[in-house]
């Protein structure tokens, strides 16, 4: 790690990375937080531009690269958060992988017009966690590296591919060149039950609707839901990405019965 102030040139793009514009301009994001700047350090150091630390922030985590070490109060200005963690990095924001590249997951797991951060980041993780390696999505969602995205993500995006479509239609389509037939939409309350559907994750594509308006209609898709007998309105589009993903887990770890 090689040490130095922060220059305006430097600062100035830090401001602008909190903006849709300056990200596509700069084609580069903002990463804060200790763990989240730890996930891109260890799964995409190559990303890395430079690092924004105060002392304490860059004792935290051995930083690849440039970093440049500031007090605490320009870090509460240059930070997204209320209460700083010490450290930011300015990272490239990756390439999409090749309309021709593809995909190893043996299902896809796509959202549509999903505009929560929250919502968004913790699908991120799950995916991660489900050792799945790809998120796709429709224009209308949340910006996926986005300060806030990131953040709720932990930086998890770093180690998804992610494509992303005009729509669904588009995104189906895509999927069917490379093998995945079927296309799911989940439905809060219409379709196959999610626990005894026995084809679901079998070369598919599965999709979460937005919190606004749901999944938006596709001809010839099936669907899907997850059964509640309180018969509740619908769940949070990150909980029902958790339940999806994990029935895939629980079927692969412990058969289907």
């Amino acid at each position: 790690m090689n040490s130095n102030g922060l220059t305006r040139r430097q600062e100035s793009l830090i401001r602008s990375l909190y903006t849709r514009h300056g990200r596509r301009k700069a084609k580069c994001c903002v990463c804060e937080g200790l763990r989240a700047a730890r996930e891109l350090y260890t799964l995409r150091p190559d990303l890395v531009r430079f690092t924004v630390a105060t002392e304490a922030g860059s004792n935290a985590l051995a930083i690849p690269g440039e970093c440049c070490i500031v007090g605490e109060e320009k870090m509460r200005e240059l930070s997204g958060t209320v209460n700083s963690q010490g450290i930011l990095a300015v990272a490239a924001i990756p390439e999409e992988p090749s309309p021709d590249e593809r995909p190893a997951d043996p299902f896809l797991f796509a959202v549509d017009r999903l505009g929560d951060p929250g919502n968004f980041g913790t699908i991120c993780r799950t995916l991660r966690a489900a050792g799945l390696s790809e998120l796709w999505y429709t224009k209308g969602s949340i910006d996926p590296y986005g300060d806030k995205a990131v953040r709720s993500a932990l930086g998890a995006q770093f180690s998804l591919k992610l494509r992303s479509f005009e729509d669904l239609a588009g995104l189906s389509g895509a999927a069917k060149r490379f093998g995945y037939a079927e296309t799911w939409l989940t439905d809060p309350h219409d379709g196959e039950n999610c626990f005894t559907a026995p084809a679901l994750y079998d070369r598919s594509v599965i999709v979460i609707g937005g919190e606004a308006n749901g999944v938006s209609p596709l001809p010839g898709a099936k669907h899907v839901m997850i059964p509640m007998p309180g018969n509740y309105e619908s769940l949070n589009a990150a909980q029902a990405a958790t339940i999806f993903l994990f029935e895939y887990v629980r079927r692969s770890c412990c058969g289907k019965g």
